[in-house]
C-alpha cells in the first residue's frame, strides 16, 4: 500500500491530498521536521508531495528519485505548441538583456518568474544558473493538466488574466473544457513531444484565441487547484520512482 509523504508545511492541496489518500486506503505521514525520521527510511511505496526546494533532499532520503521535466523541454516544442520564442540560458547573459523578457528558473521556484529587463533581474543567485528566456505574451486564461503515460488524468482553470482562481472556485466553461482537450489531444499525441510518465503541463489561450504550452512542472510538487485529489494521487505516485530504476 501506498505512504503519502507530506511536508511540514500546511495548505489546502495537502489538506485535499490527504483526504483522498485516507479514501483510498493509503497510510499518511506528515514530516513534522525537514528531513526524514529514520523510521520512514525503509517505506515499501513512499508516494512524496513536497516544495520543490526540499523534494529532492527528502527523495533521496526515502530511497526514491522524482520524475523532473527537461530544463529545455518549452524550448525544443514544435513552435506552434509555444507561439513564441523561448530560449534556455543563463543568468548571467539574461543580464545583458536589453529589451524586456519574461525569465524564470526552468524547474524550480528560486526567484519570481516575471518580466525582467536585465539589469532588473534579482541578485544573490549563481550567475552561471540556467533559466529560460521568452517573448512576453499574454495569456487569457491557464490551465494545469496532471498528464500520465501521455493521458489527462486531471486538469482546472488556474488563472484569468493572470488572476488565480481560487476564489470563483476554479470554474470553467464547456466551451473551455472542449479547447482544453482538444489541445492536450495533439500535443499528447505528437511524437515529436517528450515527456516524462508523470508530470504536470501548463496550458493557456493567448489573446488572438491560439493555444499554447505555459510550461512543464514536477507532478511532484505542483499545486493542484481545482484538479481532483484522487486522481493527482495517480499522477504524483507514478513521478516517484525506486532510485534504482530512475
Amino acid at each position: 500500500m501506498p505512504t503519502l509523504v507530506l511536508t511540514p508545511r500546511y495548505t489546502d492541496d495537502t489538506q485535499a491530498l490527504w483526504k483522498a489518500a485516507a479514501a483510498l486506503g493509503w497510510t499518511i505521514e506528515r514530516l513534522t521536521a525537514w528531513r526524514v525520521p529514520p523510521h520512514l527510511q525503509a517505506l515499501a511505496e513512499p508516494v512524496l508531495y513536497a516544495e520543490a526546494l526540499f523534494g529532492p533532499m527528502l527523495a533521496e532520503q526515502l530511497g526514491i528519485d522524482l520524475l523532473d521535466p527537461e530544463e529545455d523541454w518549452l524550448v525544443g516544442l514544435p513552435e506552434h505548441y509555444r507561439c513564441r520564442h523561448v530560449r534556455l540560458t543563463t543568468l548571467a547573459d539574461a543580464r545583458t538583456l536589453e529589451w524586456p523578457a519574461f525569465v524564470k528558473p526552468p524547474n524550480d521556484k528560486s526567484f519570481p518568474a516575471a518580466v525582467y529587463a536585465g539589469h532588473e533581474l534579482p541578485q544573490g543567485y549563481a550567475e552561471d544558473m540556467p533559466v529560460l528566456v521568452s517573448g512576453v505574451v499574454h495569456f487569457r486564461t491557464e490551465f494545469r493538466c496532471f498528464v500520465l503515460e501521455r493521458a489527462v488524468r486531471a486538469w482546472s482553470v488556474y488563472a484569468r488574466d493572470g488572476e488565480l482562481q481560487r476564489a470563483a472556485g476554479f470554474a470553467s466553461s464547456a466551451a473551455e473544457a472542449a479547447g482544453v482537450e482538444a489541445f492536450m489531444a495533439e500535443l499528447l499525441a505528437d511524437p515529436r513531444v517528450p515527456l516524462p510518465r508523470a508530470t504536470v503541463v501548463d496550458i493557456g489561450q493567448l489573446d488572438d484565441g491560439r493555444w499554447a504550452c505555459v510550461e512543464q512542472n514536477a507532478a511532484w510538487g505542483a499545486g493542484i487547484y481545482g484538479c481532483d485529489p484522487a486522481a493527482v494521487l495517480e499522477v504524483i505516485r507514478a513521478a516517484a520512482v525506486p532510485a534504482a530504476r530512475a
